[in-house]
């Protein structure tokens, strides 16, 4: 019997060398030529315009085993690209996005809620002009796999909430220009990690 206790020992050991690690949260960075916010509205009631963002940064935590996680996004104003540069002008006033005194906005979550091992929705605190009002994004897809050129964990997503610009003091001309405004984000991060060598690739 003592021979054997040494040999239960090893392979006990071995198993837990062995075993994979627990997740833990990871951080990726915003990777600012995959993402930008969009955002739609009507126009005179004649077609639904759509503009977006051509600069963001900022980060994404993820914990998908304790469902938890965090998105810190700032978004340079003054990239706005409604298509015109004349308009992207015009949009920048201050009766609208005011870049000269406003030059970011924020969204800052305060939960995020998850159905299985993906996000769904996030909660958060989104800053536009100085004001702050609370959002809820709606996580229509997310993917989390390794990138296959960078060699890096990577994860993106399509997220949706809907403001009424009044609300930031951008109201101007509303109802004819739609007050309520759709925004939506396509958003890819990168991991500084690199992804886990699986026991079907050693």
């Amino acid at each position: 019997m003592t021979k054997l206790i040494p040999v239960a020992a090893a392979l006990l050991l071995g198993s837990v060398a062995t075993a994979p690690a627990l997740a833990a949260p990871q951080t990726f960075n915003i990777e600012g030529t995959h993402t930008f916010p969009r955002f739609s509205y009507s126009h005179f009631g004649y077609s639904t315009q759509l503009s977006r963002f051509n600069k963001t940064t900022g980060t994404i935590v993820l914990d998908s085993q304790a469902k938890t996680g965090s998105v810190d996004v700032t978004i340079d104003m003054r990239s706005v690209d409604t298509g015109y540069p004349v308009f992207n002008e015009h949009i920048q006033g201050e009766d609208f996005l005011d870049t000269a005194r406003y030059p970011t906005a924020t969204f800052k979550s305060t939960a995020v809620r998850f159905k299985g091992d993906k996000p769904v929705e996030v909660d958060g605190a989104l800053t536009i002009k100085g004001v702050t009002q609370p959002v809820t994004l709606k996580v229509t897809s997310f993917k989390a796999m390794p990138h296959p050129m960078l060699q890096k964990d990577a994860i993106g997503a399509d997220a949706t909430t809907t403001i009424k610009r009044s609300s930031f003091n951008a109201g101007k001309y509303a109802p004819h220009v739609g007050d309520e405004v759709t925004i939506s984000i396509a958003v890819e991060a990168v991991s500084d990690q690199a992804p886990a060598v699986s026991e079907q690739s050693k």
